[in-house]
C-alpha cells in the first residue's frame, strides 16, 4: 500500500524533474495514475474521484486568475515603460545584483508575503527581478527560494492561525494531546508555537540570503563562482538577520500576525541604506553580465513608476486586516459548491478577495495613470492571456491530482488518505528521531497542495501525536511542522508553475525544480536537526 501511495510522487518527480517534461504534459498523466491508483487500489468511489477532481478544477482556477492578474499588471507596466524605469532606478540606489536580488526577493517578498501569500511574493518580484536583467529561470529559482522563511507568518498569520489552529482539532475538539500539555489554552500554545518557529529561523532562515546569492553566482552569473556569492557574505547574513530578528521580537511581542509584515518593513529600513552606500558589499561590486538591449528613455519618475506596486501592496494589506471592514466586504461575493456530486466534499471561493483581483485593479488604474492608449491595452491583455493559456493547462491537472490524493480518506479498503498513511508509516518507523523527520512531512505537504496553511492543517495533528509516542514536547514538533511547510513552498508544483508563467518560463518546470530541491532539503533538515538537539537538551 505504502508503494501505491507513493506512485503520484513518484510519477510528478519522475516526469518533471527526471525526464524534465514540460508540466502541461507531466501533470495530466500523474492526474490519470492518481485517480487509478485511488480507484484500483485504494477503493475510492469513483464518485469520490471525480468530486475531489472538480474542486480540484475550481481552486486551479482561482490560481489561473492569480496568474493572470499579475501577468496583466506585469504587462501593462512593461508597455507603458514603468519596468525601465524601475529598472534604471534600482540600479542606481543598488547597482550589485547581489544587493538587488536580497533586497527585492528575500526583503520586498517577505513584506508581500506577510501582506498576502499565496503565492504573490513570487508573481511580483520575479518579474521585477526580470526587469533588473536577471535571467527568467533565476528571477524565478531566486523569488522561490527566498519566498521560504517568512511563510510561517504568511498573509497576516494564517499558516498559524488557521492551518495549525483547524488542524489540532479533531471532530471539533482540541487534540487530547494539546490538552494534555499543561493547563495553557489553544491560543497560548499557538503563541508559543510560532515564537519556537521563529527562533530556530533565527539559525536556519537567516541563511537563506547567503544561499541565494551563491546560486546565482555559481549557475547564472558568467564567472560561474562560488567566490563572488560568499564575498558578500557580511551583506547576506546581515539581510538574513535584518528580518529573522525583528520577527522574532513581533512574534514574542505581538503573536503570529505581524512577524512577517513588520520584519520584512525593518529589513527594507536597514539594508537599503546600507545597499545605497554599498557598505557590507565587496569593494567594486559586482556587474551584470549579461548582455541586454539598449535602454529606452521613458518620461516618467520613478515615484510614478513605482506607484503602481505601491498601491497594490497598500490594498494588499488593508484588505487583510481583521479589524478593518474590506476583508469582509470582498468575502461577501464568494462561489460556493457544496456537497459535491452527493459528497461531502465542498469548495468555495471569494474572487474579489484574492490578489488576481487586486492586479487586476491595480493594473486598470495604472492605464489611466501612464496614460496608455488603446493598442498597448490589447497587446498587454493578449499577451496575458497567451501565458496564462499555457500555466492553466498544467494547472489543471495538478490541482486535481492533488485533491484526488488528499481526498482518498474515503475509500472501501478501510485505509487513511494517501499522505496520512505515508506519514503514519514514516513516524512507525523513525520512532525517536522523528523531530529529523518533522520538518520533512510539512515539506511534504506543501509540495504536494503549494500551500503551508494546508500543509499545517493536514499534518498538525499527526505530528502531536508522533510527538506524544516519542515523548517530545508538542510545540517543538509543531514548530518543526511550520518550517517544513516553509521549506516545500520552494518545490511546490503549483508555485512553480505559477511562478514561471508571470515571467513567461514554459515547459521548465523541472529544471526549476532541480534548482530549489537542494535549497529545501538544507533548510528542512537544519530546522529537524536543532530541533533533535533541543529535544535532547531537553
Amino acid at each position: 500500500m505504502i508503494l501505491a501511495a507513493l506512485a503520484p510522487l513518484i510519477a510528478v518527480l519522475g516526469l518533471l524533474v527526471m525526464l524534465r517534461l514540460p508540466a502541461a504534459v507531466a501533470m495530466p498523466f500523474s492526474l490519470l495514475v492518481t485517480a487509478l491508483v485511488s480507484v484500483v487500489i485504494w477503493r475510492v468511489p469513483v464518485i469520490q474521484v471525480l468530486a475531489a477532481a472538480a474542486e480540484g478544477t475550481v481552486i486551479a482556477a482561482s490560481i489561473v486568475w492569480i496568474v493572470f492578474g499579475a501577468i496583466f499588471l506585469l504587462k501593462v507596466l512593461t508597455a507603458g515603460g514603468a519596468m525601465t524605469v524601475i529598472r534604471d532606478g534600482f540600479t542606481r540606489i543598488a547597482p550589485d545584483p547581489r544587493a538587488q536580488i536580497i533586497v527585492i526577493a528575500w526583503l520586498f517578498g517577505a513584506f508581500l508575503e506577510g501582506a498576502a501569500g499565496f503565492g504573490t511574493p513570487a508573481a511580483i518580484t520575479a518579474p521585477l527581478l526580470v526587469a533588473l536583467r536577471f535571467k527568467p529561470m533565476a528571477a524565478v529559482v531566486l523569488a522561490l527560494i527566498a519566498d521560504s522563511s517568512p511563510v510561517s507568518f504568511g498573509a497576516i498569520g494564517t499558516p498559524v492561525a488557521i492551518g495549525l489552529a483547524q488542524g489540532l482539532e479533531e471532530d471539533g475538539q482540541v487534540d487530547a494531546a494539546i490538552a494534555a500539555d499543561g493547563d495553557q489554552s489553544l491560543e497560548t500554545m499557538l503563541e508559543a508555537v510560532a515564537v519556537q518557529a521563529a527562533m530556530i529561523d533565527l539559525f536556519v532562515g537567516s541563511l537563506i540570503p547567503l544561499i541565494m546569492i551563491l546560486i546565482f553566482t555559481r549557475f547564472f552569473d558568467v564567472r560561474q563562482s562560488w567566490k563572488a556569492g560568499l564575498a558578500a557574505w557580511k551583506f547576506a547574513l546581515a539581510a538574513g538577520f535584518a528580518y529573522t530578528l525583528p520577527a522574532l521580537g513581533v512574534a514574542a511581542m505581538l503573536g503570529p500576525e505581524l512577524p512577517a509584515l513588520i520584519g520584512a518593513l525593518c529589513g527594507l529600513a536597514i539594508m537599503v541604506p546600507i545597499a545605497r552606500k554599498g557598505w557590507l558589499l565587496p569593494d567594486g561590486g559586482l556587474r551584470p553580465t549579461l548582455e541586454h538591449g539598449a535602454l529606452v528613455a521613458f518620461p516618467m519618475s520613478l515615484k510614478r513608476a513605482w506607484s503602481p506596486y505601491l498601491l497594490l501592496a497598500v490594498m494588499l494589506v488593508v484588505t487583510r486586516i481583521e479589524i478593518l471592514p474590506f476583508k469582509s466586504w470582498l468575502n461577501k461575493v464568494s462561489i460556493q459548491w457544496n456537497g459535491i456530486f452527493g459528497t461531502e466534499i465542498s469548495v468555495s471561493v471569494a474572487p474579489f478577495y484574492l490578489p488576481g483581483a487586486m492586479f487586476v485593479v491595480i493594473a486598470v488604474l495604472t492605464l489611466r495613470m501612464h496614460r496608455m492608449n488603446l493598442a498597448q491595452v490589447r497587446t498587454s491583455l493578449n499577451e496575458a492571456a497567451r501565458i496564462v493559456g499555457t500555466s492553466a493547462m498544467a494547472l489543471g491537472a495538478a490541482v486535481p491530482m492533488v485533491r484526488i490524493f488528499i481526498q482518498s480518506g474515503v475509500n472501501d479498503a478501510g485505509l487513511r488518505s494517501m499522505p496520512m498513511e505515508l506519514a503514519s508509516f514514516a513516524a512507525g518507523g523513525v520512532g525517536t528521531k522523528w523531530p529529523l523527520v518533522a520538518p520533512l512531512l510539512g515539506a511534504l505537504g506543501s509540495f504536494l497542495s503549494g500551500s503551508a496553511t494546508f500543509s499545517n492543517m493536514t499534518f498538525a495533528l499527526l505530528q502531536t501525536q508522533a510527538a506524544e509516542q516519542v515523548g517530545m514536547p508538542t510545540v517543538l514538533v509543531l514548530a518543526g511542522q511550520m518550517l517544513g511547510a516553509n521549506a516545500g513552498n520552494m518545490v511546490s508544483v503549483l508555485n512553480v508553475v505559477a511562478a514561471a508563467a508571470v515571467v513567461g518560463l514554459i515547459r521548465e518546470e523541472g529544471t526549476i525544480i532541480r534548482f530549489t530541491f537542494l535549497p529545501m532539503l538544507i533548510y528542512a533538515l537544519a530546522s529537524g536537526t536543532i530541533i533533535f538537539a533541543l529535544m535532547l537538551a531537553s
